[in-house]
Order: C-alpha cells, then sequence, then structure tokens
C-alpha cells in the first residue's frame, strides 16, 4: 500500500525564496493554456544555459533602466509634434503675404540690424518659398552658449516681424521641446539620462528578442509571435502583448537607439573617432581665402559693394548692412551665384568673418531628398573658392545625416512623425506592461505588500565557460566605449549582491528561529 503525501511539502521541494511559480498571478483559464513563457527552458545546449541569464539582464534593465526609457518615450512622443507647434505659435514671425517684389537682401539685414542693436551678423537664411520671412541671426554678448538673437523680415517690405531667441534654426517652442527631450532642460548634467536610456535601450530590444522568438510553442502557436493573446486578463496575456508589440516595433526602437547614442555626450566621442577612424567624417567647407590666388582685399583687389574700389588694402572699411569688410559681393550677388550653380531650397548664407574669409552658402532642406550642398565665395571677386556636394559625403556621413533627421522627425515629413510617434507610444506601452508583470509576480499569500520576485538567481553558473568567457570580453568593451551602459551594469551586479546577501540572512535568520522553536517543543 502507498503512503499517503502529508499535506505539507517536505523542505527539499520548497521554492527558493526568489523563484516565482509559473501560475502565480494568472487566471485558473490560462494555467491550463499550453502557452509561451519567458521563464521556460527547454531542451539543452547553450540556450538553455544562457536563457535565464539574458532573462534576468532584461529583468534588471527593465525595472532599473525603465524609468529612463519611459522619460525619454514621454518626451519623445511630445516632441513628435514640435513642429506643427511651432508653426502655429510662430506663424506671425514665420509667414508672411507674398506681393510684388523681394526687397534685396541688404536691404532686410539693414532692417534687422535696426531691430537687434549691437548684433554681430553671423547668418541669414533665405526662406525656399515665396510666404517664407528671411532670418537674420545675430550673436549678442551675454547670450547663451549656442543661441542666436534671429530677426524675422518680411522680404517684400522689410518690415521686421518679431525677434526670437533661437538655438541653430530652432524657434524656442520647438528648441524647448528639443531640450526636454535631450535633457529634461537641465543643461548637460541632464543629458546623461538619455544616454543611459540609448545605451540600454537596444540591449533591452535584442534581449527580447531573443528571449520572445526562443520561447518555447506549439507550431499552431507561432502566430503569437506577432499577434498579442486575447485571453482572460493576467500576466501572460500581458507577456504576450509585451513580446508582440515589441516585435513590431524592434526595428524603429534600434535605429533610435543608434542615432541617439551618435550625438550623445559620452559614447558620441567614442563613435566619432570610431567614424573618423573609417574615413566616415562629415566633411565640411573651407572658408579661407588664398588672397595671392583669389585676389582678395589683402591683395588689394577688393571693392565696395556697390562695385567700387575699397578705400585701404587692408580692408578697414565695413559695410554697414552685413557688418564684413565691404566687398563687390553683396549677399544677393552670393545667392544669384549659388542659384547658378545649382543649390536649390532654403539657403543659409554666411557671411565673411573678415579680409581673410569667403562667403559661404549651403543648402538647407533636411527631409528627403537631402539638399545639403554648400560652396564658398570669394566676396572681392565672386570667384568659387570651394565646393562641398552631399553626393560626395563618405556613406557613413551619409548615414549619420539620414538617421539624425530621422530621429527629429524631419527626414519623411509627417510620415515620418506619425512613425515615431507610434514607435513611441509602443515603447511606452511595452515599459507600462513589463512593470504590470513584475507587480503580477508579487507573492499573494504572505499578505501585505510586496514587489514581484525576479528571475531565479544563479543563470550564470549554467552559462559554458566558451560562451560566458567572450560574453565577459564583450561586456567589457562595450562598457568602455559606452560608459553609461557599463556603469549602470555594474549598478545591476551590486543590486543582485546585495538582494542575494540581504535574503541570505532573512533565509539564515528565519532557519535558525525555527530550530529554536523546535527544541522548545522538545
Amino acid at each position: 500500500m502507498t503512503e499517503t503525501t502529508p499535506a505539507s511539502s517536505p523542505p527539499s521541494r520548497q521554492r527558493p525564496a526568489e523563484e516565482t511559480s509559473p501560475t502565480e498571478g494568472t487566471s485558473p483559464a490560462e494555467r491550463t493554456a499550453p502557452v509561451e513563457d519567458f521563464t521556460t527552458c527547454d531542451g539543452g545546449g547553450t540556450w538553455s544555459g544562457l536563457r535565464p541569464l539574458l532573462l534576468r539582464l532584461h529583468f534588471y534593465a527593465g525595472v532599473l533602466v525603465g524609468p529612463f526609457l519611459l522619460v525619454a518615450a514621454v518626451t519623445g512622443l511630445l516632441y513628435t509634434a514640435a513642429p506643427q507647434i511651432e508653426s502655429v505659435v510662430h506663424r506671425h514671425e514665420l509667414k508672411v503675404t507674398p506681393r510684388g517684389e523681394p526687397k534685396p537682401l541688404t536691404a532686410q539685414v539693414e532692417a534687422a540690424r535696426e531691430a537687434v542693436p549691437g548684433g554681430r551678423l553671423v547668418s541669414v537664411t533665405k526662406g525656399a518659398g515665396a510666404d517664407d520671412t528671411t532670418r537674420v541671426g545675430f550673436d549678442v554678448e551675454g547670450l547663451p552658449e549656442g543661441r542666436t538673437r534671429t530677426a524675422f523680415v518680411d522680404p517684400y517690405d522689410a518690415e521686421v516681424r518679431g525677434t526670437l531667441l533661437t538655438s541653430g534654426e530652432w524657434l524656442p517652442v520647438r528648441s524647448w521641446f528639443d531640450d526636454l527631450h535631450r535633457n529634461l532642460n537641465l543643461g548637460e548634467f541632464g543629458r546623461n539620462y538619455s544616454e543611459i536610456a540609448a545605451s540600454w535601450l537596444w540591449v533591452e530590444v535584442l534581449g527580447g528578442i531573443a528571449l520572445w522568438l526562443g520561447a518555447p510553442r506549439s507550431r499552431e502557436r507561432l502566430r503569437r509571435l506577432f499577434v498579442p493573446r486575447r485571453g482572460p486578463k493576467g500576466r501572460r496575456r500581458t507577456l504576450s502583448w509585451h513580446g508582440a508589440v515589441g516585435l513590431w516595433a524592434a526595428i524603429g526602437l534600434l535605429a533610435l537607439s543608434a542615432t541617439g547614442l551618435t550625438w550623445s555626450a559620452h559614447a558620441g566621442t567614442t563613435i566619432g573617432r570610431l567614424q573618423d577612424s573609417l574615413g566616415g567624417a562629415t566633411p565640411s567647407i573651407s572658408s579661407t581665402l588664398d588672397h595671392g590666388t583669389h585676389g582678395g582685399p589683402a591683395a588689394g583687389a577688393g571693392a565696395g559693394a556697390d562695385g567700387s574700389p575699397v578705400g585701404s588694402p587692408t580692408g578697414s572699411r565695413t559695410d554697414s548692412s552685413t557688418g564684413s569688410p565691404a566687398t563687390k559681393v553683396d549677399l544677393d550677388e552670393a545667392v544669384r551665384i549659388a542659384r547658378a550653380e545649382g543649390l536649390r531650397g532654403r539657403l543659409v548664407i554666411t557671411p565673411p568673418a573678415d579680409t581673410g574669409s569667403a562667403y559661404v552658402v549651403r543648402e538647407n532642406t533636411r527631409h528627403w531628398p537631402e539638399q545639403q550642398d554648400s560652396i564658398a565665395i570669394d566676396p572681392a571677386t565672386g570667384e568659387i573658392t570651394d565646393e562641398l556636394l552631399f553626393d560626395d559625403f563618405p556613406v557613413l556621413a551619409k548615414l549619420t545625416r539620414w538617421g539624425i533627421d530621422a530621429h527629429m522627425g524631419l527626414l519623411f515629413g509627417p510620415a515620418n512623425q506619425i512613425v515615431l510617434a507610434l514607435v513611441a507610444i509602443a515603447l511606452i506601452g511595452m515599459l507600462l506592461w513589463g512593470y504590470r508583470m513584475w507587480w503580477l509576480r508579487r507573492p499573494t499569500r504572505a499578505g501585505g505588500t510586496r514587489f514581484g520576485r525576479p528571475p531565479v538567481r544563479g543563470a550564470w553558473r549554467r552559462v559554458p565557460g566558451r560562451v560566458m568567457a567572450p560574453l565577459v570580453v564583450v561586456a567589457a568593451v562595450l562598457a568602455y566605449c559606452l560608459p553609461l551602459f557599463g556603469l549602470p551594469l555594474v549598478c545591476f551586479l551590486l543590486v543582485d549582491l546585495t538582494v542575494a546577501q540581504v535574503r541570505r540572512r532573512e533565509r539564515a535568520h528565519t532557519e535558525a528561529h525555527a530550530g529554536t522553536s523546535k527544541e522548545t517543543v522538545r
């Protein structure tokens, strides 16, 4: 006769403190359904040993880096609407009613100078459309680094419609949203948050894909890879949504991570050096004149804005409208030369900074197809001294340009913005589903409020040495190249060791107390 099993499980069958029952946090219907589960490992080999380690890393990164990703996703979602908000808020400065022939750029710059007294002219932007205002940028003493005071001039009557503090081509509204997403408007220190998010986003995405695709499932349920479950609410349905949506959004998330790292504070420097070493650096045009060759003012060949000779070979006389040495070629002539050379769309003109510099005229069309050609023009002769075509950029430089503009929602216009918004919403959803799964894993029998249990510890012991050694090397290299990947990784290890030590002491205390109780009973 078989002996009846006692109601209480023997000690050897008790679950470790950090292990979770697969049925905890699920409904009865879910417990009988043959669905995929991240926590399940079938078969042997390298994957069966590597999967628990990957799962534990995915868990810790999700819990601890999740808040950084959530903030980046929310601020990024807000940023996708910035162009439309900017066009409404600053419509008066940006748009005019076309009428007649535009005034010369020199007259427009003169009007802008009166609106920004004491400013040093740094750029003039001629709009692509007939209803665009002309932007005249000035460097004014006391402005924050990277900011200019820009006057917006009606090209038809040279009326200044307003002056704004701008960052590059961004007006205050978009600049505020840009800084919010980049650094939470906290300056350089705030950039660390977005770099942590970018440094770990690709890790979470690739790890999640591996876990989701590697989860055991029957052939008839392969469609669950892409289609979330519709069954009863619970952890497994949440997991299904987390995994399926993540698979759909993976390419977009990886692209955002890669492009975000390219202009980050720490990793961006490393990536820039690597790009330079591969010959993929973004080229720049030279504005320096060779006076002996081009007959600039130092050679005595300078001329005034009206074509008259400059009074001094040193170029001491200046044009009041441009703030640059008086020359034969004025702003309007520079634009005419640029158009003749094939430059189209919005043009940004940088006037000569001194007698040894040229005009630089560049295209600034950041939607597809990109127009980023530029030329340098000798202000004394009108001769083109340098030319830089976007078609001649190295492939890596082009990819960087396209990637950044796509990241900012510029490359494909509204369609680009919509895709970015959907990817941001997907990331927000995955993070919330992840935290919900963690909450549903919490113990419910002990009473009180406790956090969900992490995956079982000691996963690294299951990984074969031939696999673990390269992983450690790769992690060390990545930590060196991406400092804000390495620092959180060390924090994860410290948290894991601390939690293990605390639970070990709790377990020892509990066992000691249980032993004392037994002695008392005896």
